[in-house]
């Protein structure tokens, strides 16, 4: 199990996902250009001192990351899907990618990828903060697939 950011934005986002990511042992890829450096101290701070822990893979653009997953499937979170991650299937070797938190994934992207995912939320809603919606996608993909690590 992977989790995956498109040129995220916010570094207080990323941090909280690497924190995530060291502590449920799942590594992170991040699709560049990042809108921050990774010295941020914003991302620092929300990492703490987990980031050391944290296994993150920097790919330097979207095709450099599709030649990295040619064995697992890509799984897009978007609020635009019409399928919930609650009736889906996940498998040990997926890989749960996540859009820039202002503009999500860009079409022409979103359209090579076959699976798109939503989490539920009421109508009027537009999104949710992209670490919680991670926390989220990931929790059950790792519940499905007996991954979360034991004591």
């Amino acid at each position: 199990m992977r989790l995956a950011l498109y040129q995220p934005e916010i570094p207080q986002n990323l941090g909280t996902l690497l924190r995530l990511g060291a502590c449920l042992s799942v590594p992170l890829d991040i699709i560049d250009p990042c809108s921050f450096p990774l010295s941020d101290s914003r991302l620092r701070r929300a990492g703490m001192d987990y980031l050391e822990r944290a296994s993150l893979t920097r790919h330097k653009d979207w095709e450099d990351f599709l030649k990295s997953t040619r064995s697992r499937r890509i799984i897009l979170f978007t609020p635009h899907a019409s399928r919930s991650f609650l009736d889906f299937v996940f498998e040990k070797k997926d890989t749960l990618l996540l859009g820039r938190e202002s503009t999500g994934i860009p079409a022409d992207i979103a359209e090579q990828l076959e699976i798109h995912l939503k989490i539920p939320m009421l109508p009027d809603r537009r999104s949710m903060n992209v670490a919680l919606a991670g926390a989220m996608a990931l929790s059950e993909a790792l519940r499905q697939t007996n991954l979360f690590p034991t004591p």
